[in-house]
């Protein structure tokens, strides 16, 4: 008796999950520069190194999505 794994080898590949990949990464990126919108709009008085730091700590707390 198999174990699924030669049938599901046998299926055709679909996009959807490069699609879902695709999908997160271009949320990341839009999340990214409205950040960086909001804090050029909101906050014109940081300096740029606070900017960037704030900018960095956000791009990490991004990777751990999925």
């Amino acid at each position: 008796m198999s174990d699924g794994n030669f049938n599901r080898a046998l299926l055709p590949s679909t996009p959807y999950r490069s699609g879902v990949k695709m999908g997160y990464q271009q949320a990341k990126s839009k999340a990214i520069k409205a950040l960086q919108h909001a804090l050029d709009q909101v906050e014109p008085s940081l300096s740029e190194e606070q900017k960037a730091a704030i900018h960095k700590s956000f791009e990490e707390e991004l990777r751990f999505l999925p």
